[in-house]
């Protein structure tokens, strides 16, 4: 069973009940999260979860079979989350698959894979997509009307109405990222005292009340300047991240998704493409938000083809390094940031 985006609610259900083993893909790693925690939601009784790591399972490939049939610690339902990237945890899956194939799967629980830099082409993928127990979903960058729709069905099911320029002005503070903009939803739903029995509506003053700090520690100015190899800027805003102790996980993931943007727009520009008319037609189409046409156009010029290829592959690398060693993630990020802020440089000077 196959979905993207576009129709993964519809099959949902359908893969909740039927699958047991669940891939989810695709550049947009926000999407593929947000998509994973949602199919957890719907089943019959996702228990406790146990968390593995792609590295983990390539190491020790017969772990994922033994863990999903064993029972939970307090004896109730369980299921598996794996983190991995690329087709790290594909010995440990066709392991696992080959023991269902035997009849030895009785009982075992259900085994969400989310991996980074991977598709539906990927080894794992392919073992999955074809069968009646599992499910693949491969998820592309949003662009910002879909996340503005987003936040507003989300808004409506805790009973927060708002209107379109809110729900855009939320997903564009959340920089696209589906997680960032639903905790960001939460956070105003508690505050306008919301829900399904007692609906209320977000005003622009709401948002200013609870979204200032984050306005003014937003990811946004930093990403520019790194990506956009920025100068002038990098200083201050390399200043301001130690100062005001950015979030160094919800900075990286603002990150991910510019990479997963600028990835999307350079397979639709084509390497003759014309960049500047490119990006226009884009912001034209709201596919593009005004106020990033020029930094995405700065961007665009410094990461394309294979330098973009090893941006999104050392961002993914520097994700795995972050969950590994929380103590350090400030000094990591701030290291790994400079480095493609130098790399970044480099490629502007290149004729």
């Amino acid at each position: 069973m196959k979905a993207t985006q576009r129709d993964f609610r519809q099959h949902a259900p359908r893969a909740a009940r039927d699958a047991r083993v669940f891939f989810f893909c695709g550049p947009d790693e926000s999407g593929a999260n947000a998509a994973a925690e949602a199919l957890v939601a719907l089943l019959e009784e996702p228990g406790e979860r146990v968390e593995l790591s792609g590295a983990d399972l390539r190491s020790d490939p017969v772990r994922l079979a033994d863990e999903a049939r064993s029972n939970s610690l307090f004896g109730g339902s369980r299921h598996i989350w794996v983190r991995a990237s690329g087709d790290e945890a594909h010995d440990a899956v066709k392991n696992l698959l080959d023991t269902y194939d035997a009849g030895e799967g009785q009982g075992a629980c259900p085994v969400i894979v989310v991996a980074t830099s991977a598709s539906d082409k990927a080894r794992t993928a392919k073992l999955l997509a074809k069968r009646g127990d599992g499910f693949v979903g491969m998820f592309y960058p949003a662009d910002l009307r879909s996340v503005a729709h987003e936040v507003r069905r989300i808004g409506m099911g805790l009973g927060l109405n708002m209107a379109d320029d809110l729900s855009e002005r939320i997903a564009r503070g959340a920089g696209l990222d589906q997680r960032l903009a639903r905790s960001e939803v939460e956070k105003l739903a508690l505050f306008r005292d919301a829900s399904p029995q007692n609906p209320q509506t977000l005003t622009a003053a709401n948002l200013d009340a609870v979204g200032a700090s984050t306005e003014e520690d937003g990811f946004m100015p930093l990403v520019n300047a790194v990506l956009s190899g920025t100068g002038p800027a990098l200083a201050e805003e390399f200043r301001r991240l130690r100062e005001v102790s950015l979030n160094p996980v919800g900075l990286l993931l603002a990150f991910e998704r510019r990479a997963a943007q600028l990835a999307q727009l350079a397979a639709r520009l084509g390497p003759h493409g014309k960049l500047n008319q490119f990006i226009e037609e884009e912001r034209a189409a709201r596919r593009v938000f005004f106020g990033d046409a020029q930094d995405l156009k700065a961007q665009l010029a410094v990461w394309r083809g294979k330098p973009l290829d090893r941006l999104v592959r050392r961002l993914a690398e520097t994700h795995r390094l972050l969950l590994g060693n929380s103590q350090a993630a400030d000094t990591l990020l701030a290291q790994e940031l400079a480095e493609i802020a130098r790399n970044a440089l480099r490629n502007k000077r290149k004729p």
